[in-house]
């Protein structure tokens, strides 16, 4: 199974961030963009890769451990960026600290099933679109695209979506169905209740 562990937005939030991203879809080089979808919207702590069913045991035991000592915190969907001239993303503002510390954690207890990974590059977003799309068009798309991804990025930058509570971690799943990827949850933690971040 190709695993990655998430913290996924309530749906008003990801509602609220999809009204301000269809007028954005209008743009100058948007239509060559291939854009996510809503459902596809989550915060990934962590991506673990192909992981065989027999180390799901202890992978669900070790981000149940996390959960147990994370408490649940207050975050929102707020600005935008690129990384480089390939990918559009949402920002998320709040208490990133915690969430921070929440995938570093879940790196360091994920760490024998999916290897080495920097946390330390952790940088909390929403991928909305991508440049390119087929392997043969690949570079002409991005040449055509790197240009207005900037612009794009402006268009969403002073959005502040409603503020809500990361109360989860998910360890989610994504296949490969006809083109697109599908992401499911295998399975879910509530985050610590027994204190909260002020």
């Amino acid at each position: 199974m190709r695993l990655f562990v998430a913290v996924l937005p309530p749906v008003e939030a990801l509602q609220g961030l999809s009204d301000a991203v269809a007028p954005v879809r209008g743009l100058p080089g948007a239509d060559r963009l291939r854009w996510t979808t809503v459902e596809g919207w989550h915060l990934t702590l962590a991506f673990l890769g192909q992981v065989p069913e027999d180390r799901l045991p202890e992978l669900e035991a070790g981000l149940a451990d996390v959960a147990d000592v994370h408490p649940a915190h207050r975050l929102r969907i707020a600005g935008a960026g690129r990384f480089g001239d390939r990918v559009l993303w949402a920002g998320v503002e709040g208490q990133t600290w915690a969430l921070r510390r929440l995938a570093e954690a879940v790196y360091e207890a994920t760490a024998d099933v999916a290897g080495e990974a920097d946390p330390f590059r952790f940088h909390p977003h929403l991928t909305l679109a991508r440049a390119g799309s087929s392997r043969g068009h690949r570079r002409a798309v991005q040449r055509v695209a790197a240009g207005e991804l900037e612009g794009l990025a402006l268009a969403l930058a002073e959005y502040r979506g409603q503020e809500w509570e990361a109360a989860e971690l998910h360890l989610m799943k994504s296949e490969l169905d006809g083109g697109f990827t599908h992401y499911e949850t295998v399975r879910a933690w509530p985050l610590a209740r027994w204190a909260s971040y002020p």
